[in-house]
C-alpha cells in the first residue's frame, strides 16, 4: 500500500472516532499527524510542524480576544443596536447586509478571512441577541465574503487571473466574477430561506428572546408601540449608549479594518495587540475575555490542518491530482478535479488548491476539449465556496465568534452544511460553466 493511500486512510479514521467517540478531532489529528509524518512519510518534528497554520492560530486567538472584550464591555450590543436602527428595526434584513459588507470587502481588495474575521462577530452577536439561526448568520458572512472575492481588484481574483496568465490559458476576469458572485448569492438565499430568514420580522424589532447584557431588564423595560425599549429610558443608555471602554473599543475595531485593509497588516496580531492595550486600560474586561477564547475550537482547526499539511508535505495532495488528470475522458476529470479542489480545499488554503488545480488541468485544457474559462471558473468557485466548512479559515472564525451557542452542535451543523456544499456545489458549477464549454 502506498504511503499516500495509508495517510488518506488514517484522515478518515480520524474523522471516524472523532464523530463516534466524541475525542477533539484536533487531539487525534495532531496524533495522527506525529504517527503519519513520523513513521510513514519519514518527516522529522520540524516537517510535521511545518504545516502547523500558526497565522490561523493568531488570527483565532487574536480576533476572538478582541471581540470576546467588545461583549465583555457591551461595545456588540451597541453595534446590534446600531445596525437595527440603519435598517429601520428590520432585523429579516440584516443577514443581507452582512452578506454585502463582506462581499464589498473583499471586492476591492480585502483578503476573505480577513473581511470575515471584520464582521462575523459582529453578526453573530447580532444572531446571538435576536434570536437567529447562527448557521444562517455565519453563511450569509462567509459567502458574502467568497461572493466578492473574485472582482478583476480582488486577492482571489488577480491570484486566478495571474496564473490564468502564466499557463497562457483563455481568461475573463468579469465571468470568473459573477460567477462567484451569482453562485454564492443563490445559495445565500436559498440558507435563508432554509434557515428560517422569512420567519424573521420585516418590521421593527420586538425585545429579542435571547440573552445579553441588560435583555433581562429590557423585557420589564417601559415599551414603544412596536415592543421595543422606549428610546432614551435608563435601560436603553445602559444596555446601548457609549461609555469610554467601548469608545475605545470602537476605536480599535476601526483601527483593526484600517490595519487589515489599508496596510495589509496581519488581522491577528493586530486584533491580540489591540485587545492587549485594552486590557491594560480595563483589565477586568480583559481578564475576562482572556478566559472566552474559544481553545476548543483552536485546538480542533489547528490540530486538522497540521495534518493536511503533513499530506501536502508527503505529496498526497498532488497524487489524487494526477490521478485524475490521467483520465482519458476531459468532462470527467473536469468534474473530478472540481470535487477534488473542493473536499482538499475544505480543509487546506483555497488560494495554495487553485494554484495547484489549475495548472494540471492544463494538459487537456490545451486540446480544446473544455472551454478554458469555464473549467477555471468552476474550479474557483468550488475551492472557494466550501470555506463554510468549520475546518477552513473563514468557517474556523465564525465558529469561534458564536457567543451563546453550543459549541460541538455548531460546529457540526458546519460540518454537515459544508458537507453538503462539497457534495453538491462542484457538479452544480460543471454543469454550468463546463458542459456548455465557455471560453
Amino acid at each position: 500500500m502506498s504511503p499516500e493511500l495509508i495517510s488518506i486512510i488514517v484522515l478518515v479514521a480520524v474523522f471516524a472516532l472523532a464523530t463516534t467517540r466524541s475525542v477533539n478531532m484536533g487531539a487525534l489529528s495532531f496524533a495522527a499527524a506525529f504517527g503519519v509524518g513520523e513513521l510513514v512519510a519519514d518527516l522529522d518534528a520540524d516537517g510535521i510542524f511545518a504545516g502547523f497554520p500558526g497565522d490561523l492560530f493568531v488570527v483565532l486567538v487574536g480576533v476572538t480576544y478582541l471581540f470576546a472584550l467588545a461583549r465583555a464591555n457591551g461595545t456588540t450590543e451597541w453595534l446590534v443596536h446600531a445596525a437595527v436602527r440603519l435598517v429601520g428595526g428590520r432585523v429579516a434584513l440584516i443577514p443581507w447586509v452582512m452578506f454585502a459588507i463582506t462581499g464589498v470587502l473583499t471586492a476591492i481588495g480585502a483578503v476573505s478571512p480577513a473581511a470575515v474575521a471584520i464582521v462575523a462577530p459582529i453578526a453573530l452577536s447580532f444572531a446571538a441577541r435576536y434570536d437567529i439561526s447562527p448557521l444562517l448568520m455565519g453563511a450569509m458572512v462567509v459567502h458574502g465574503a467568497q461572493g466578492g472575492g473574485f472582482s478583476p481588484i480582488s486577492i482571489y481574483g488577480s491570484i486566478v487571473n495571474g496564473i490564468v496568465e502564466r499557463e497562457k490559458l483563455p481568461g475573463n476576469e468579469i465571468t470568473l466574477f459573477l460567477a462567484s458572485l451569482v453562485v454564492n448569492l443563490v445559495i445565500a438565499a436559498v440558507v435563508f430561506v432554509v434557515c428560517g430568514g422569512l420567519k424573521l420580522p420585516r418590521h421593527a424589532a420586538t425585545v429579542p428572546r435571547s440573552a445579553g447584557p441588560g435583555a433581562a431588564a429590557a423585557e420589564s423595560a417601559p415599551a414603544d408601540g412596536n415592543g421595543q425599549a422606549a428610546a432614551g429610558s435608563p435601560v436603553e443608555e445602559s444596555a446601548t449608549g457609549l461609555t469610554p471602554d467601548r469608545v475605545a473599543t470602537l476605536l480599535a475595531l476601526v483601527a483593526l479594518v484600517v490595519a487589515v485593509l489599508v496596510f495589509d497588516l496581519d488581522a491577528g496580531l493586530a486584533a491580540i495587540t489591540l485587545a492587549a492595550l485594552l486590557s491594560l486600560f480595563w483589565p477586568k474586561d480583559g481578564k475576562k475575555a482572556a478566559n472566552e477564547i474559544s481553545w476548543p475550537t483552536v485546538l480542533l482547526i489547528c490540530g486538522v490542518l497540521t495534518y493536511v499539511g503533513v499530506l501536502q508535505e508527503m505529496g498526497t495532495i498532488d497524487y489524487a491530482g494526477r490521478a485524475v488528470s490521467d483520465i482519458g475522458v476531459p468532462l470527467l476529470a473536469a468534474l473530478l478535479l472540481c470535487y477534488i479542489g473542493a473536499l482538499i480545499s475544505a480543509f487546506a488554503s483555497s488560494v495554495g488548491i487553485m494554484g495547484a488545480l489549475i495548472p494540471l488541468a492544463v494538459p487537456f485544457l490545451a486540446k480544446g476539449d473544455i472551454g478554458a474559462v469555464g473549467m477555471v471558473a468552476a474550479l474557483s468557485v468550488s475551492a472557494t465556496v466550501v470555506d463554510v466548512s468549520p475546518f477552513s479559515t473563514n468557517g474556523a472564525l465564525v465558529l469561534a465568534a458564536a457567543p451563546d451557542v453550543d459549541r460541538d452542535r455548531f460546529f457540526r451543523q458546519l460540518m454537515v452544511y459544508g458537507g453538503v456544499v462539497v457534495a453538491t456545489v462542484p457538479a452544480v458549477a460543471w454543469l454550468a460553466m463546463v458542459v456548455p464549454g465557455l471560453g
